[in-house]
């Protein structure tokens, strides 16, 4: 079984594949401070709600954006898997041409989504990757990474505006049904939601215009995208485990 670890700024997703196949899946908070017993403990009790052992993991590999937390993840492989983790970085074979200003300044995520996309779609695509930063990301139809634009997360934005605004509540983040609404909950919500939409629709569809491709699929992963992606004009896909996907095939480029 091959682990996959794709750490976020406020969530950290890890899965187990068997072959091609994703068998288990889990999402827990990225905490900076959690040593690698504590991720040891805390992966042990996932695996064994599904009859895992860390024996069966045979490689693990990491996409991460959070460097605080590497030593300790990194440690963790080492002592409890007895592996040595493959981290998503220079010198990592991806298969995909950055063009990138500095291409040691794109996030390992941004790159994994780009590379499962790519071998996914084969064509032209723009990658929505709604996490603690909303991420859109291009990539032309000979599968090169061409750049892309970064804006607030939909929590950020939410959080900020209850931060920020003193008689303003924190809400959740479920759709009102309409604009027009008759209570501050429903205002928030309806601002936060299909303003973050029309957000979305107007990235891509400018996106659109500058890849000048004739066929461009609109990608949109992340703990959010069903979310956001119900009320988008412009989101062609929800693929919920884009990144993960694209560990695994990282994986299986450097292995061979």
């Amino acid at each position: 079984m091959l682990l996959v670890f794709d750490v976020g700024n406020t969530n950290t997703v890890l899965g187990v594949y068997e072959g091609k196949k994703l068998k288990h899946h889990w999402r827990i908070s990225t905490d900076k401070n959690k040593t690698s017993d504590e991720y040891g403990m805390l992966i042990d009790s996932l695996f064994k709600y599904e009859n895992i052992k860390f024996d069966n993991i045979k490689d693990v590999i990491i996409s991460s954006v959070v460097p605080n937390v590497m030593y300790a993840l990194e440690k963790f492989t080492r002592d409890y898997c007895k592996k040595e983790s493959l981290v998503v970085g220079p010198g990592v074979k991806t298969g995909i041409n950055i063009k990138y200003d500095n291409p040691k300044q794109v996030g390992a995520d941004r790159i994994v989504n780009a590379v499962a996309g790519y071998e996914k779609y084969k064509t032209a695509l723009i990658l929505v990757d709604f996490g603690t930063a909303t991420t859109f990301c291009a990539v032309s139809d000979k599968g090169e990474y061409l750049g892309g634009t970064i804006c607030p997360g939909v929590n950020i934005s939410s959080e900020a505006l209850f931060k920020k605004a003193s008689k303003l509540p924190r809400v959740e983040l479920v759709k009102p049904g309409m604009t027009i609404c008759k209570n501050t909950v429903a205002a928030m919500q309806s601002g936060i939601i299909y303003g973050y939409a029309g957000l979305v629709d107007n990235i891509v569809k400018m996106m659109k215009a500058e890849l000048k491709s004739d066929n461009v699929k609109v990608v949109a992963t992340g703990g959010l995208s069903t979310l956001i992606a119900s009320e988008s004009d412009g989101i062609d896909y929800v693929d919920k485990f884009l990144t993960l996907e694209g560990l695994r095939i990282i994986y299986d480029r450097n292995k061979e």
